[in-house]
């Protein structure tokens, strides 16, 4: 019963992933028929070059982007709340985030948007990107040699939001000293966006999100064990240092890519697990953690559609939109602890 119980729910998300992604790729400021759609996803030609370009050079790559980024962040979150058995844990509660954000503003508040190291130097989406990825992955290489130096995962917890309020703290001093053109490019990053990926980048991005889905899925079993407690997990041959290590590298390999490619996307990470709790009732991760992945993508797109609709007045901004699907989980889960 139970089996089937779980089967159903996979095949509902999956079928859920499928639906919207289908979507995605017909809704925009240019209506394209379903039956269009198929045809140039199949090698037609479509309705000629326009909704060609629009539909396998714009939506399709945006489309992934967002499915794999909201699995990848959502994986993250989960891992972190395991991990530090905090509800409220999450990549941008432990600064993975804002290091990112702090690699950006150095390249666009005080680099003029180039980012050079002696004679090799470059500019644009190129920079942000490598200059979001380094600020990720340094503070998780921080937070990394703070997991051996401190036995403690509240402690830890701490220095991660400490590490936040450092870098949002350096990002207002880079944005006072910067030039209106520096900060306004900076604003316009900072509300997130899956179309930021394009066709040619997409191979990279989804590489590194699928090997950190990979390496999560992986840690199923030491996940399992920290469940039970610190002492349990050392009883069973588990070192919980060594796991959180990787937890740390794993959540700081997801978040650093994410971020890089499509800026900062709050909230996903942080209320997605509680979403796929709900919907599996489960803690036991073998079970848990695909089903919170499948979740992520589906909030995602959903999140990708609802920036498009509407349609003639531009985009909306991502950052504005997972806020508002996010903190209501957020708060349900707040009172849900309070009662229990």
């Amino acid at each position: 019963m139970e089996t089937r119980r779980y089967t159903l729910i996979y095949v509902s998300l999956v079928a859920a992933v499928v639906l919207l992604l289908c979507l995605s790729l017909m809704v925009g400021a240019v209506s394209i028929p379903a039956a269009e759609v198929f045809d140039l996803l199949t090698g037609g030609e479509g309705g000629g070059r326009v909704h060609r370009f629009i539909v396998l050079g714009s939506r399709l790559p945006q489309a992934l982007t967002a499915m794999l980024c909201g699995a990848g962040l959502a994986a993250a979150g989960l891992l972190l709340q395991t991990a530090f058995r905090n509800a409220l844990a999450g990549p941008g509660v432990f600064g993975i985030g804002s290091g990112a954000a702090l690699g950006v503003a150095i390249v666009m508040l005080a680099g003029g948007g180039t980012l050079s190291a002696g004679t090799f130097s470059i500019g644009g989406l190129a920079a942000v990107m490598v200059a979001a990825f380094a600020g990720a992955m340094t503070v998780t290489l921080l937070l990394l040699f703070m997991a051996s130096v401190l036995r403690s995962g509240v402690m830890l917890l701490i220095t991660g939001l400490m590490t936040g309020y450092v870098a949002s703290s350096v990002i207002s001093l880079l944005q006072f000293f910067a030039t209106e053109q520096g900060v306004q490019s900076y604003m316009v990053w900072g509300m997130g966006s899956f179309a930021a990926v394009s066709m040619e980048l997409l191979p990279a991005f989804a590489a590194l999100t699928v090997a950190g889905l990979g390496m999560a899925l992986l840690m199923v079993k030491p996940l399992n064990a920290m469940l039970l407690g610190e002492l349990y997990a050392e009883s069973m041959g588990f070192s919980t240092g060594r796991i959180r290590a990787w937890l740390l590298l794993v959540t700081g390999l997801l978040t650093a890519t994410c971020t890089a490619f499509c800026g900062p996307i709050g909230f996903i990470g942080l209320a997605v697990p509680h979403i796929a709790r709900m919907l599996t009732r489960t803690d036991e991760h073998s079970r848990l953690l695909p089903a919170t992945m499948l979740t992520g993508s589906v909030v995602a797109l959903l999140c990708n559609i609802v920036c498009v609709l509407p349609l003639g007045h531009g985009l909306l901004p991502l950052g504005a939109v997972t806020p508002l699907m996010g903190a209501p989980v957020i708060i349900y889960v707040i009172l849900r602890e309070r009662r229990s």
